[in-house]
């Protein structure tokens, strides 16, 4: 067995209770990342538009099982057999998350809302309880780093496939997401259509994500957990594997034709090139991008040319434009309400305005508390994410915890390009991410009962 089969740290005992051990590698028949692995399937490999009957956005499978996830968290907190041991700074930041929703959902209802608003509210609450639920069960819940692997080479697997789908749709301009729909589901109003953009016929696609500007931008937050893979998968035939599937998923960025997609794709390999890789890596990624930009020059001639276009003329673009004619219209509602904003979600697109802005759009609902408490989960996360760089003995952990902090450095990044947190695909990706971080923190600690903590097992 090789080191990236079995980490030394968990063959270590785990201490769950005084004088009681059990091992990390303990197998169980349903574990935490077995169940976040079926999520993040659903997530990415059925189309976002897809639901469970009767139920709004919230009701995407992926979503239900992220609630479920919340509740399993709860359970491991109130019961002595499932008791999550040792202390996580992400709780922390989750809880002052949560209030700050909490506090703005109660100053909402105290200002008076209209239907639309009011439902609207109710719909963000509850999927803030599913991101808190991923968020916590994956930093809390998975029980070493054999299976936070398992975990993220199914990400990149299945990020490969809505990759794939998205360029099948650039390539041959047919819609094969169509046929994802499951059984026993409904669409909730229609799947993303094909958006002309450019010219010579060039034309955006979103494959299973509600918006070409998510598809880009979680396809440009997977390419360094797929190089890890690249570069650190056990064999040969698993690196060449993780290889070609980095390189497809990377070839999927641009057919979004995404200023977003393509500003987060540099800034995530920014951070691999200075927190994780070593010269001979830099130029060997540097060769590999010129070989995917030919690729795409030939596949989609035109394509890269309207990518430079719309940076060189991005002050004549009206979605830019459009972007700060909204600067006054936040003034104004902010000045209203400061602290605590109109409510989380009641800045609906369809009565007032689309504010392509999480922070602003966060600083308008949540006021100056909402837009604390969101940047203060970044940092946390970035902060776990980087101890744990320091603390790593091994290249290969290095460059896994760098990667996770490329994601956080991602969203943080294109919040200001677009209302993130509305479009699940990408916000879920995010909560995973930032669990992810108090994970690895978890098993870099130095002091065992931190870093042998986990959810016990739900099923023996």
């Amino acid at each position: 067995m090789t080191a990236s089969t079995v980490h030394p740290v968990d063959l270590e005992p785990s201490l769950i209770a005084p004088r009681t051990y059990t091992s990390r590698r303990l197998q169980v028949r349903l574990d935490v990342a077995t169940v976040i692995a079926l999520l993040v399937c659903l997530l990415y490999m059925l189309p976002a538009a897809l639901i469970v009957p009767g139920l709004t956005f919230a009701g995407r499978p992926a979503l239900v099982l992220a609630l479920g996830l919340f509740a399993w968290w709860l359970l491991a907190r109130l019961s002595p057999s499932l008791f999550v041991v040792g202390p996580q700074p992400l709780r922390w930041a989750c809880l002052f998350y949560l209030a700050s929703i909490l506090l703005s959902y109660i100053a909402g209802l105290l200002r008076g809302l209209p239907t639309l608003e009011a439902n609207r509210q109710n719909f963000t609450l509850l999927v803030t309880f599913e991101f808190i639920g991923l968020v916590l069960m994956s930093a809390d819940g998975i029980a070493n780093w054999e299976r936070l692997r398992k975990v993220l080479r199914v990400f990149i697997w299945a990020a490969a496939f809505m990759a794939a789908v998205g360029l099948i749709q650039s390539v041959f301009e047919y819609d094969i997401a169509q046929h994802l729909i499951l059984p026993g589901l409904e669409v909730k109003n229609e799947l993303a259509d094909f958006q002309k953009r450019g010219e010579g016929g060039l034309f955006r696609v979103a494959s299973t994500a509600f918006h070409y500007i998510e598809f880009s931008t979680v396809m440009a937050m997977a390419v360094p957990f797929g190089l890890h893979f690249a570069r650190f998968a056990p064999t040969t035939r698993g690196r060449r594997t993780f290889a070609l599937l980095t390189l497809l998923i990377a070839a999927a960025v641009p057919v979004a034709i995404s200023r977003t997609g393509v500003v987060a794709l540099g800034a995530a390999l920014a951070v691999m090139f200075v927190a994780a890789w070593n010269w001979r890596t830099r130029y060997n990624m540097l060769l590999i991008s010129v070989v995917v930009l030919g690729g795409i020059t030939v596949l989609r001639p035109g394509l890269l040319g309207t990518l430079k276009a719309m940076f060189l003329l991005a002050d004549e673009d009206p979605s830019v434009t459009g972007r700060t004619d909204d600067y006054t219209m936040v003034s104004h509602w902010f000045s209203q309400r400061p602290w605590l904003g109109r409510g989380p979600g009641t800045l609906i697109p369809d009565l007032y305005i689309i504010l392509d802005n999480q922070w602003l759009m966060t600083l308008v609902t949540g006021g100056i508390i909402g837009v604390l408490a969101l940047a203060t989960l970044h940092i946390t996360c970035l902060t776990q994410a980087y101890v744990a760089l320091r603390r790593s003995t091994t290249e290969e952990d290095r460059h896994l915890c760098a990667a996770l902090i490329s994601s956080q450095v991602v969203a943080v990044l294109v919040a200001a390009t677009f209302d993130s947190f509305n479009f699940t695909t990408f916000a879920f990706t995010l909560a995973l991410m930032s669990g992810l971080c108090g994970a690895v923190w978890r098993f870099t600690h130095p002091a065992r009962i931190i870093r042998t903590s986990t959810v016990k097992r739900l099923f023996e």
